[in-house]
């Protein structure tokens, strides 16, 4: 049976993925996966409404999501968690630094409803398993996540100043990814951000390059990667055509067949084409 996957409000149809599985992803934030029994949202870091909004188009109620997981802290993955969880009951998954650095909307949330995890074990939420994985970035312990059903994996991978053996290890057998590719350098570097957030979006805790995003795909695509969506991308230091092309000149310059990888560009604006995975 089918799995859906919505990125950004970019809906992707994954044959493959798991027996009736349905999944939402988002990059700033609306993310959601769905088998027969689960609903998952990955982040809230857009308005209640926004997100409501988003889901609606695609035919999915908010009220029917059976819990939230937190990637990190920062206001674009947390903006409406307390909202959502108090207003439709739902359980929030965060591992315990996350929590501390999120007492506003902590607060908002029953105590039944605040689910900690460890960033190094995997845990079940109805018949979805979730397997976070540590990721370099500047916040209290971010993390990426693997969703598995059965015997099929996809990954989220967002957020990462560097990237790493560990994080490959985790990608390697997912038949899709949503992997960052942030910024270019070079438009970063001339361009009008202070020193400070330049220095920081570059630092090992930063964000993933538009190259290196191609070359951690490159090494993938030895493996069952059949998809990649490039997200996360910087509204000021980045263009979607850039990112993409910059990925597949990387993908040709290690001899590998562009087209035997799709690769796409989350749209952080509006719901996309049906994108299928086979």
């Amino acid at each position: 049976m089918p799995c859906f996957i919505v990125l950004n409000l970019l809906l992707i149809y994954l044959s493959n993925f798991a027996s009736t599985s349905t999944a939402f992803f988002g990059l700033v934030k609306i993310n959601n996966v769905e088998s027969n029994n689960t609903k998952i949202l990955v982040d809230s870091g857009v308005s209640l409404k926004k997100l409501t909004s988003a889901l609606s188009s695609n035919d999915i109620s908010i009220s029917d999501i059976d819990a939230v997981i937190v990637t990190h802290e920062h206001s674009d993955h947390v903006q409406s968690l307390g909202m959502l969880s108090s207003k439709y009951n739902i359980p929030v998954y965060a591992n315990e630094k996350t929590w501390d650095a999120i007492p506003k909307q902590r607060e908002r949330i029953d105590n039944i409803n605040q689910k900690t995890f460890k960033s190094y074990e995997k845990f079940e939420i109805g018949d979805l398993t979730v397997d976070p994985f540590s990721i370099p970035h500047d916040a209290a312990d971010p993390c990426g996540f693997n969703i598995i059903n059965n015997n099929d994996k996809i990954s989220i991978a967002t957020d990462i100043g560097h990237m790493t053996n560990s994080i490959i290890n985790k990608l390697d057998g997912s038949s899709f990814i949503l992997l960052e590719s942030n910024y270019d350098p070079e438009i970063l570097k001339s361009g009008k951000y202070p020193y400070y957030l330049k220095t920081r979006i570059l630092g090992p805790n930063g964000h993933l390059p538009n190259e290196m995003a191609g070359k951690t795909i490159a090494y993938l695509s030895k493996g069952s990667l059949q998809e990649v969506m490039l997200g996360h991308l910087s509204k000021e230091n980045n263009f979607p055509e850039l990112a993409y092309q910059t990925v597949i000149e990387e993908l040709i310059s290690k001899n590998f067949d562009e087209n035997s990888i799709r690769v796409s560009v989350a749209n952080r604006n509006e719901p996309s084409k049906l994108v299928t995975v086979s």
